[in-house]
C-alpha cells in the first residue's frame, strides 16, 4: 500500500499491548532465508496471520501492522519477499526493490508464505489467514491454491 516510511496503522479501540515483537529469520522449504517480523498477542485467540507487504518488502509499516493484529489476539508474522536476491537486510526507502520484484516467482513466494504459516501455527494459531497489499494482495489470493489448510486469504488491490 502506498505510505511513507513514517506511516503506521492505527490501533483498534480494544487493543492491548503485545506480549512480544521482534525481527527474526525464517527458513523456507528450499532453504531460503526469509526476513520476518513476529508479533505475539498477550491473549491469543487461536487465529494467526501472515502479513504480505506491498512491493517494497518488509517495511516498518508491515512490522507495525503485525503488532496491530497481535494487539487484538492474533498471532502475526510479516514476511519479506527478497531473500533469494537481496544481498542484505535493508528495506528502507533507499532499497531498490524493482530488480528484486522482477526476480520473484510464485513458487518462491509460496514457500516463504508457507514458512510464515508454519511459524504462526508453531506459536499456537489453529486458523491461519494471509493478508496482502498491492503486490502482496495478488500473492495472498494465490495462497488459497498454493498453501493448503489456510482459513482464508485476503488481498487488497492485487492483480
Amino acid at each position: 500500500m502506498c505510505h511513507s516510511d513514517d506511516s503506521r496503522p492505527p490501533s483498534a479501540p480494544t487493543a492491548v499491548p503485545v506480549a512480544s515483537s521482534a525481527d527474526l529469520v525464517l527458513t523456507a522449504a528450499d532453504g531460503n532465508r526469509v526476513l520476518a517480523h513476529e508479533a505475539r498477542p498477550t491473549a491469543p485467540s487461536g487465529a494467526g496471520i501472515v502479513v504480505m507487504p506491498d512491493v517494497r518488502g518488509l517495511h516498518e509499516f508491515s512490522r507495525a501492522l503485525a503488532s496491530r493484529f497481535a494487539e487484538v489476539g492474533v498471532e502475526a508474522v510479516a514476511i519479506d519477499y527478497f531473500g533469494r536476491t537481496a544481498p542484505d537486510d535493508d528495506r528502507s526507502e533507499a532499497f531498490a526493490f524493482m530488480p528484486h520484484v522482477e526476480q520473484t516467482t510464485p513458487e518462491g513466494v509460496a514457500r516463504d508464505v508457507q514458512a510464515g504459516v508454519a511459524h504462526v501455527r508453531g506459536n499456537g494459531a489453529s486458523k491461519v489467514f494471509t493478508v496482502g497489499f498491492c503486490f502482496g494482495g495478488g500473492y495472498s489470493w494465490r495462497q488459497s491454491a498454493d498453501t493448503p489448510g489456510l482459513a482464508g486469504c485476503i488481498g487488497f488491490y492485487g492483480r
